[in-house]
């Protein structure tokens, strides 16, 4: 079933539409869920944040009678968010980051994405760990201030420095 048409079942009959909808896409949203939360979560976690997220379609759904373009993309939205609130809830008593692992985590082996994982790592301690959380994780300053023990002016005052200095580590490698 196209989108059009699952878009129309779920305007004319939600319960059905439902149904197909998790029929259809259930592995999708399976596999973003299990690539950003195996590390943190168990698997019955896992079912349940699946399970979340087609909720949370569904109600998203209702608020606007399904306008949307794509299933696939909306569903895809949702899950990404959704994961990274599951993973912040979670991953809270990580004070490190693991980069052998993280390098694990960069799905596609593009120069770029390994030069700049590189580039952080000469931040040194603690910018190097902010800077993946904020900006591989999404975490917000305030969770990591709070995860670190430090202020979130402290925070946000790293992140500006290591910035200018992260521009500087990667102008050198040119």
């Amino acid at each position: 079933m196209n989108d059009n048409e699952l878009l129309n079942l779920l305007r004319s009959d939600h319960e059905r539409g439902l149904a197909q909808t998790v029929r259809q896409y259930s592995a999708y949203v399976y596999k973003i869920a299990c690539t950003r939360l195996s590390d943190v979560c168990t698997g019955e976690d896992i079912e349940e944040a699946v399970s979340d997220i087609f909720l949370a379609f569904y109600n998203a759904g209702l608020k606007n009678d399904f306008r949307f373009r794509s299933v696939q993309a909306f569903l895809g939205v949702i899950s990404k968010r959704h994961c990274i609130d599951v993973f912040r809830k979670k991953s809270k008593c990580i004070d490190t980051v693991d980069y052998d692992e993280l390098e694990n985590c960069i799905a596609d082996d593009r120069d770029e994405s390994r030069e700049l994982l590189e580039a952080v790592k000469e931040l040194g301690e603690p910018d190097s760990t902010i800077f993946i959380r904020k900006y591989y994780f999404g975490q917000k300053n305030i969770d990591i201030a709070k995860e670190l023990g430090m202020s979130k002016g402290m925070i946000n005052m790293r992140i500006s420095r290591g910035l200018k200095k992260l521009k500087k580590i990667l102008e050198g490698r040119e």
